[in-house]
């Protein structure tokens, strides 16, 4: 009683000017009709992103399937179950809770266009977003009278006027073209220049001990890049099998390739050369305590670095001694004999429903802070070179999954799974990972920040250590990255409270590589 007589005469006190609470009103999953995947959902930038097939009628989607974050109101039936939306352009969506959050529904088609003409120098050069094509011949060929080859600007399901391939078309001016799909229509501008040239080195892309050159030129040429040291004499042609072609665009691969050095390449079409580039390779570095011999224990917190040392790697052992002890340690299990290796030990911490699964993790980059049972972390460090794998010693221990959260409830009793991964990414600040469910962020590859991603999974036991080896899948070869990713975790979706408590990773001895 007097303990209810205290909280009656504090609600008295309580007047309307106290401030709201800042929580933010998020969608934590959707789903639309005939999308392929998951949606990805941005919670910084409220965007969310739908990818459809390229024959997907985008113009009326329905959404089949919503969740928010708890006591947010959708405004409106924006989102309301199997309603129908408009995705041809960005849709607005208002969710309240204390205040007004504006997303954003946005959809991605991957449309397969092309246009081709004959005696083109190199592919054409296709914008989707300015609606514009343009394609090089050479000065041999009338622009009155330009054979179109091929022509597809528009989904495979869209109506093309006029449909071009299959004549000469006059490109003396520009030419317009309209697209029709699904009722909607947009216009294109299809342009033909002329060059003297038949071959160009478009790019030189130097990574360590590798480079990518490209070139251009006409189709069903002899055409091949070549290579030397800075000031050398002698040319050395990179071999077929390290060439790609795609029509009149060429690509090699180079190899082998001396770290911090200057080398030039060009490219060649039969008899002609097109201009020599300069390119100079990068560092071989390595991630600092990559063998994880260096610990040091703060009260429960066990640390992957020496006292008074530099911080690179981190873990979640922060969160979990809130609730228990530190669930990623040293141990003298090696793959070696000599000196440290860490263990990651998927744990469940506290009590019935005040615990949690804790998985066992390691991560480049910092654990940022707890907030509740949750973790907020911040994954990456400032790099700028471009390995090709990322290899190391492991050995694993899985268990049955004991605890599961919504939406992984089939999952239990099934083989735990560890996963270590890798990534590259350029955005302008390290990645913040977020395990709240009312705000949850999480890493996706498919971001438009990642430039490589590869991870090496295993859900049966490997009672021995033994070597794994991870190759980096890179987007665009001239993308330099700012910030290295690397992640291990003995419970695959322990981001998600998910996992088997008594799963156990060991690991040891990483190394990045630069060659192929």
């Amino acid at each position: 009683m007097a303990a209810a007589a205290i909280i009656a005469s504090a609600q008295s006190c309580l007047h309307d000017n106290i401030p709201y609470p800042y929580i933010q009103a998020n969608i934590t999953s959707i789903s639309a009709e005939g999308q392929m995947g998951s949606a990805s959902i941005d919670s910084t930038d409220l965007v969310v992103k739908f990818r459809f097939p390229e024959d997907a009628n985008i113009y009326s989607v329905k959404i089949t399937d919503l969740s928010v974050s708890p006591n947010t109101e959708v405004v409106g039936d924006a989102l309301a179950k199997d309603k129908v939306i408009d995705l041809g352009e960005p849709y607005k969506v208002t969710l309240r809770m204390y205040q007004d959050y504006e997303w954003t529904l946005v959809s991605v088609r991957d449309i397969e266009r092309y246009f081709t003409v004959d005696g083109q120098v190199g592919s054409a050069v296709i914008d989707p977003e300015a609606r514009t094509v343009t394609a090089t011949v050479t000065d041999r060929v009338p622009l009155d009278a330009v054979p179109v080859l091929t022509c597809k600007l528009g989904p495979s399901s869209s109506t093309q006027t006029p449909a071009l391939a299959g004549g000469d078309v006059d490109f003396s001016n520009p030419v317009k073209v309209t697209i029709e799909n699904y009722g909607h229509t947009e216009e294109w501008t299809v342009e033909i220049t002329q060059t003297q040239s038949t071959v160009f080195t478009v790019r030189a892309d130097g990574w360590t001990r590798v480079a990518w050159i490209y070139g251009q030129a006409q189709e069903g040429k002899d055409n091949y890049i070549e290579y030397r040291l800075a000031g050398n004499s002698e040319w050395q042609r990179v071999p077929d099998s390290e060439v790609t072609h795609s029509g009149g665009d060429f690509t090699a691969r180079i190899t082998g390739l001396t770290p911090n050095t200057v080398y030039e390449a060009r490219a060649v079409s039969g008899d002609e050369t097109g201009a020599t580039l300069m390119f100079t390779t990068g560092s071989a570095l390595q991630l600092p305590n990559s063998n994880f011999d260096d610990w040091w224990q703060n009260g429960k917190v066990w640390n992957p670095w020496l006292q008074d040392a530099t911080p690179y790697w981190d873990t979640g052992n922060k969160g979990a001694t809130t609730l228990g002890q530190s669930n990623t340690v040293p141990t003298d299990d090696t793959c070696d004999g000599t000196g440290k290796a860490a263990m990651l030990q998927s744990k469940f911490v506290g009590f019935g429903s005040l615990g949690k699964l804790a998985a066992g993790n390691i991560f480049v980059g910092t654990y940022v802070r707890t907030e509740g049972t949750n973790g907020v972390l911040s994954f990456g460090r400032d790099f700028a070179e471009r390995p090709t794998r990322l290899t190391g010693y492991m050995k694993y221990k899985t268990s049955p999954i004991t605890s599961v959260s919504k939406g992984f409830e089939s999952m239990k009793g099934q083989p735990d799974t560890c996963i270590i991964w890798c990534a590259l990414i350029d955005s302008d600040e390290p990645f913040e990972v977020r395990t709240n469910p009312n705000n949850r962020q999480l890493f996706n590859p498919d971001d438009d920040f990642v430039i490589a991603y590869g991870k090496y999974e295993i859900g049966e036991d490997v009672d021995a250590y033994v070597p794994f080896d991870i190759a980096l899948d890179y987007k665009a070869t001239d993308r330099v990255p700012k910030y290295i990713l690397v992640t291990a975790s003995a419970s695959k979706y322990g981001d998600y409270f998910t996992g088997a408590n008594g799963a156990v990773l060991y690991l040891d001895n990483f190394e990045l590589k630069y060659d192929y």
